[in-house]
């Protein structure tokens, strides 16, 4: 498995440890057009399925290029491509560009034929921890941004009315030491990503008390400096197209019947 971690985790610190400088956040997103999502809705959605792979893994533009410059017989690269399938660019421009680098024409086929269908969407799992006994989150909403092209997506949840409810997913995970008890409610939430735009793209994970932002520079400076950024490269296409959204709360040490937000982590694999 091939597991791209797009950004170091933000480590979810204790109520009496010293917090961390904020990392910086990259503005602005895209000051197009705006689509939101409420991931609440995710809910009876079914978890990903886990993804067993075969020992060997598709071919890329790359590795076909690299392959066919080494002298391997179009006939030997075909046959790979039909066992094997091809994680390739088939657009025109994509097998143009196979064609310059000298490319056989019987393999352009192949890869035609055989290749991966283009992604067009990202699936995607939130983990939400609220570790220790509180009611309700300090900050009422959790975003994450989603830059596509010249349009933001913009996800939300609204914790209040998350938490109010048993969920289709949710765990109670027992991560008691022989010094403290300590459990975890796990609500997990899964859904899609539509995206129209491959290559880089930036994601944004924020805490707010407002129920209205449609852009990341709505954040005040406070919640800003305790957002996180991440980057992924969004391949054209792929076996799988899994995204992994883990956001932490911990029992606030002034406000005990609420939880504060802690920190997140994102990570994708694509093969």
């Amino acid at each position: 498995m091939i597991a791209q971690l797009l950004a170091a985790a933000v480590a979810l610190t204790t109520a009496q440890a010293p917090r961390a400088a904020a990392p910086s956040v990259a503005l602005p997103f895209p000051s197009g057009d705006v689509q939101t999502y409420n991931i609440i809705q995710w809910d009876p959605n079914a978890l990903p399925r886990i993804y067993e792979r075969s020992d060997q893994l598709p071919l890329t533009d790359e590795e076909l290029t690299k392959l066919s410059q080494a002298g391997f017989e179009p006939a030997q690269l075909v046959k790979m491509i039909e066992e094997r399938r091809c994680a390739c660019d088939a657009s025109a421009d994509g097998l143009i560009r196979l064609k310059k680098a000298g490319v056989d024409k019987t393999v352009l086929a192949a890869v035609s034929r055989h290749g991966l269908a283009p992604n067009r969407q990202l699936d995607i799992l939130v983990t939400l921890d609220f570790t220790g006994e509180s009611r309700t989150a300090r900050e009422a909403f959790l975003y994450f941004f989603v830059d596509d092209g010249d349009l933001t997506r913009v996800f939300s949840a609204n914790l209040p009315e998350l938490l109010q409810r048993r969920n289709s997913h949710e765990t109670m995970v027992d991560r008691s030491d022989i010094l403290v008890a300590r459990t975890v409610r796990r609500i997990q939430l899964a859904g899609h990503v539509p995206l129209k735009t491959y290559g880089a793209h930036r994601v944004m994970v924020a805490a707010s008390a407002s129920p209205t932002l449609t852009h990341p520079s709505q954040l005040t400076p406070q919640e800003r400096a305790k957002a996180q950024t991440y980057t992924f490269d969004y391949p054209r296409a792929s076996l799988q197209s899994l995204c992994r959204l883990t956001a932490g709360y911990r029992r606030d040490a002034v406000l005990a019947y609420k939880w504060n937000f802690e920190g997140s982590r994102f990570e994708c694999e694509w093969n």
